[in-house]
């Protein structure tokens, strides 16, 4: 595997995201979607530290959001939470003492609120093997199945968050003490790994609830319907085709889509939509399509309704999106 850091990449990147469309621009170690779930100026912010063979990533918002994430190939992902931080992952509260473990290419799917804050850190398994085999501690070490929730002590978890946050505000205060200076980034990186690994031997895996397995499950009904609504971009969809696909009744859906997004199946939908419509709007060079060819690929064919809930959410209207140069920021 090529390590994260490269010649093409600063160890340090400062990304100030205002357009949820653009969210997964510009960053090769995770794909994200983002989709913001109110219609406000979205504030956002990544901030990536990459540390040779390893990276921390910050991650913060203003705004609700819904973020279907994964980690890039050869990469395991362990991500901690702020202390403020309120939303849920794969509809599993985030609490006090819970972190994250992810295989490499395994998708989270998280719902975040106004004031959310994670860091992730992201670091080859042979990287952990390694450390791990010269104490031999070697049978201490899993890999993480798919997305596993982690549970130790709340003073351990804000620790190990506490350390990702205070190399990132350095990282962003002084670049320099990382682009510049590779043995700052190797004895950082060092840091890291003792730090991640004494949070890893005390954590045990989580135990939801009955609470949080029925949160669970409405957030999978959640996911079923919007991958098939994004599959089936051609068809003028109604709630009786996602309550077939999910398998639940109208009510059960219902409830499922306002508990987890806080908004209606077909609201929702509809957003998603839009999203994927900017989307190709802001990807278009002149002349290669249109807003009403874009509008109908994504399911819109009453135009002026379309433009409107387009206006709505993002505050200009399509054909203004279709203008911009690419790289142009809104106004």
């Amino acid at each position: 595997m090529e390590p994260p850091v490269t010649t093409a990449e600063p160890a340090v990147t400062v990304v100030e995201i205002s357009d949820p469309t653009a969210a997964s621009a510009g960053i090769e170690l995770i794909d994200q979607d983002v989709m913001q779930l109110r219609s406000m100026p979205l504030r956002a912010r990544r901030v990536i530290v990459r540390l040779e063979s390893a990276a921390v990533v910050f991650h913060s918002t203003n705004l609700r959001v819904r973020t279907r994430t994964s980690v890039r190939k050869g990469l395991l992902a362990y991500v901690t939470f702020g202390p403020q931080a309120k939303g849920t992952v794969n509809g599993l509260p985030v609490r006090p003492g819970l972190m994250l473990a992810a295989e490499p290419e395994a998708e989270a799917r998280f719902v975040v609120d106004a004031g959310w804050e994670s860091i992730t850190f992201l670091l080859p398994p042979q990287d952990i093997s390694a450390h791990l085999t010269a104490r031999q501690r070697e049978s201490e070490f899993r890999l993480p199945h798919g997305v596993e929730t982690l549970q130790a002590n709340a003073d351990d978890i804000r620790r190990l968050f506490g350390w990702g946050k205070r190399l990132v505000d350095t990282a962003v205060r002084q670049p320099a003490l990382f682009n510049e200076r590779k043995a700052q980034r190797v004895a950082a990186r060092v840091e890291l790994l003792e730090t991640l690994l004494a949070t890893l031997r005390v954590a045990n895996d989580f135990e939801p609830d009955r609470s949080d397995r029925t949160r669970q499950a409405h957030s999978l009904i959640v996911k079923i319907a919007e991958d098939y609504a994004l599959s089936h971009t051609d068809d003028h969809l109604y709630v009786s085709d996602l309550c077939r696909v999910a398998a639940v009744s109208e009510r059960t859906l219902e409830y499922a889509f306002k508990e987890v997004m806080g908004l209606t199946p077909m609201t929702y939908l509809v957003r998603l939509r839009l999203h994927r419509v900017r989307q190709a709007l802001l990807a278009a060079t002149q002349g290669s399509t249109t807003v009403s060819a874009e509008a109908l690929n994504w399911g819109f064919w009453h135009f002026g309704e379309f433009s409107r809930a387009y206006k709505e959410c993002f505050g200009e209207l399509p054909s203004d999106t279709l203008r911009r140069k690419p790289g142009e920021v809104q106004r």
